[in-house]
C-alpha cells in the first residue's frame, strides 16, 4: 500500500487572478544559479525519468530539469520501472493533454504501491488553479508540484520533500522573471532549442498560455547570441529560437530598440548552419523580418503561422487581432519573397457558435494558402479563459465531422506539396534512426521529414538527398553522393582558410 505523506506539507498554490495581472513590474534577470553542496548527492544511487507533454518550450524545460537532477547525483533511468523519481512535465493547451497526465498519474499510483517512488508534476498544468486543487484532493501520493516560474528552485523543493517526508506544492502565479545560467542537458548533439523570450500578453480568448507562462519578457540579445555561439563551438548544426510569440521579441524592452528582425540577423552572423523559429503570431510579423529571412541563407524557409480560423467573425471572438484579409496579405508577401517556403499552421474547429459559413471560410483559407502541414484541433475550453464562458451550441458530432473534412483537405495539399519535390535534391540534417531497419531520418531546409538508407556515421551530418518517393507526411530518398562529395570538399577548403 502507498504510505501517504505525514510530514508538514508546504503549499503555495496558483490562482487565476494573480496569473492574469499585468502591472508592468520590472523583469528581474536572475543569474549565477548554483546547487548547494549539501544537495549535490541526494540523488546518489538513484535514477530519474521525465515524461514531457506538449510544446518545444516544455522540451527545453525538461532539458534544464534533467541537468539539475544529474547535478544532484541522479542518473537517467531507462524506463518507468527503473526510476526512483518520475516527473511529469505537463501541457495545458487542451483537455486531451490533461486526460493523458491524469491517466499517467493513475498508472504511477499502482507503481508506487509496489515500491518506493517519488512522483513530481510540473509545467503548465501545475500553473492551473483547478488542476492543483484536484491534485491536493485526489492525488495525495504526488510528492512535489512546481510551476513554470520556479524550475530553478527544484533542488530545494525536492530536498524538502525527501527530508521532511512531506508534499511540496510550490507554484508561483506572477508576471515572471528571467533566470539565466540554469544548467542544461540537451537531448541532441546536433539540434538545439534556444529560448529567446517567455510568456505572452496576447490573451487570445481560448488560450491558457498567458496565465501559465506569465507576461511577455525577452532575454537580452547578448545572452542569446552567446548561447548560440557556444553551440557553434560545440559542433551544433541547427538552432530553433523559441517563444510563445517570437515575433514580438524585444517589444517589452523599455530602453532599447531591438526586435526580432535584428535578433535573426545577429544570430545569422554566428554562422550556425541552420536557424528556425517558432511560434509566430501574424500580428507581429514585420516586413523587416521577411527581408532578413530572404537575405540570410542560414535562416530556413520554414514559417509556422497559426491562422486558427478563416472567419473574421470567429477571429474577432478569439481576440486574434488580425483579419482573414490581412493574414492572406502576409502569406502573399512571404511566398513572393522566400523561395521554396514551407508554410504550416494551426487551426481550431468548433469554436463556440461556429456556423457552417464560418467553417466554410476556414476551408477557403486552406484552399488559398495550400499549407504544407496543419495542426488541427477541436476547440477545447480551458477554465479561466474568456472563451470558456461563451455559450456553445455546436454539437460534438458536428465538430468531429468538420475536423475530418478539414483534415482531408489539409492532407491533400500536404501530399501535393511533397510530390513537387520528387526527383529534386534536398539538403537534409540527419538526426537519428527511423523505425525501419537501416533507414535514417532527418529534416530538409524546408522542414520536410526525409527518410534515407544510410549507415549510422551520417547521423549529425547535413547531406544531399535525392527524393524518390513522396508521401503525405514524409519523403523517401537516396544519398546524392556527387553533391555530398562536392559539399565536403567545399567545407574542407573553407576550414583550412
Amino acid at each position: 500500500m502507498i504510505k501517504y505523506l505525514n510530514g508538514s506539507d508546504i503549499m503555495k498554490t496558483p490562482n487565476y487572478i494573480d496569473a492574469k495581472k499585468r502591472n508592468f513590474e520590472k523583469v528581474n534577470i536572475i543569474r549565477d544559479f548554483k546547487i548547494n553542496d549539501e544537495l549535490k548527492n541526494i540523488g546518489s544511487n538513484k535514477k530519474y525519468l521525465i515524461k514531457t507533454y506538449g510544446c518545444q518550450m516544455n522540451e527545453r524545460d525538461s532539458e534544464n530539469i534533467s541537468a539539475i537532477l544529474e547535478n544532484m547525483g541522479y542518473k537517467k533511468a531507462i524506463d518507468y520501472n527503473d526510476a526512483d523519481l518520475i516527473i511529469l512535465n505537463t501541457c495545458a493547451i487542451r483537455e486531451n493533454a490533461h486526460n493523458k497526465v491524469f491517466g499517467m498519474l493513475g498508472r504511477l499510483k499502482h507503481m508506487k504501491e509496489e515500491r518506493p517512488l517519488m512522483i513530481g508534476l510540473c509545467g503548465c498544468m501545475a500553473q492551473e488553479e483547478v488542476v492543483v486543487n484536484e491534485i491536493m484532493k485526489k492525488y495525495k501520493y504526488v510528492n512535489l508540484v512546481f510551476g513554470t516560474h520556479n524550475i530553478h528552485e527544484l533542488p530545494e523543493i525536492l530536498n524538502n520533500a525527501i527530508k521532511n517526508n512531506s508534499r511540496q506544492i510550490e507554484v508561483w502565479s506572477k508576471e515572471g522573471d528571467i533566470v539565466e545560467d540554469i544548467p542544461i542537458k540537451r537531448e541532441s548533439k546536433y539540434k538545439a532549442w534556444v529560448n529567446i523570450m517567455y510568456g505572452c500578453d496576447k490573451f487570445c480568448t481560448y488560450c491558457i498560455v498567458p496565465y501559465t507562462r506569465g507576461k511577455q519578457r525577452s532575454r537580452l540579445k547578448e545572452d542569446i547570441i552567446k548561447e548560440v555561439e557556444d553551440l557553434v563551438k560545440d559542433g551544433y548544426k541547427e538552432v530553433t529560437l523559441l517563444g510563445q510569440n517570437v515575433n514580438a521579441y524585444g517589444k517589452d524592452f523599455k530602453d532599447a530598440k531591438y526586435n526580432m528582425a535584428n535578433l535573426l540577423e545577429d544570430v545569422s552572423k554566428t554562422k550556425i548552419e541552420r536557424i528556425k523559429f517558432v511560434t509566430s503570431h501574424p500580428w507581429d510579423f514585420t516586413d523587416d523580418m521577411i527581408k532578413v529571412i530572404k537575405e540570410n541563407e542560414n535562416i530556413l524557409p520554414y514559417i509556422h503561422l497559426p491562422v486558427q480560423s478563416g472567419s473574421n467573425r470567429i477571429l474577432k471572438l478569439m481576440g486574434r487581432k488580425y483579419t482573414k484579409e490581412s493574414y492572406l496579405d502576409l502569406v502573399k508577401k512571404l511566398k513572393e519573397n522566400i523561395p521554396n517556403i514551407c508554410l504550416t499552421t494551426d487551426i481550431i474547429v468548433g469554436f463556440p457558435n461556429e456556423t457552417d459559413e464560418d467553417f466554410k471560410e476556414t476551408l477557403d483559407i486552406v484552399n488559398e494558402c495550400k499549407y504544407d502541414l496543419a495542426y488541427t484541433f477541436i476547440y477545447s475550453p480551458r477554465v479561466g479563459t474568456p472563451a470558456s464562458n461563451m455559450k456553445d451550441d455546436v454539437p460534438l458530432k458536428v465538430k468531429e465531422e468538420r475536423l475530418q473534412i478539414l483534415n482531408d483537405l489539409v492532407n491533400k495539399y500536404s501530399k501535393e506539396s511533397n510530390e513537387k519535390l520528387l526527383n529534386k535534391t534536398l539538403s537534409v540534417l540527419i538526426d537519428g534512426k527511423s523505425d525501419k531497419e537501416g533507414i535514417l531520418s532527418g529534416y530538409s531546409r524546408e522542414n520536410k521529414l526525409v527518410n534515407v538508407k544510410a549507415d549510422l556515421s551520417y547521423i549529425g551530418k547535413i547531406v544531399n538527398v535525392k527524393i524518390t518517393d513522396a508521401k503525405t507526411w514524409s519523403l523517401d530518398g537516396v544519398l546524392d553522393e556527387w553533391w555530398n562529395n562536392k559539399r565536403n570538399k567545399y567545407i574542407c577548403k573553407n576550414n583550412k582558410r
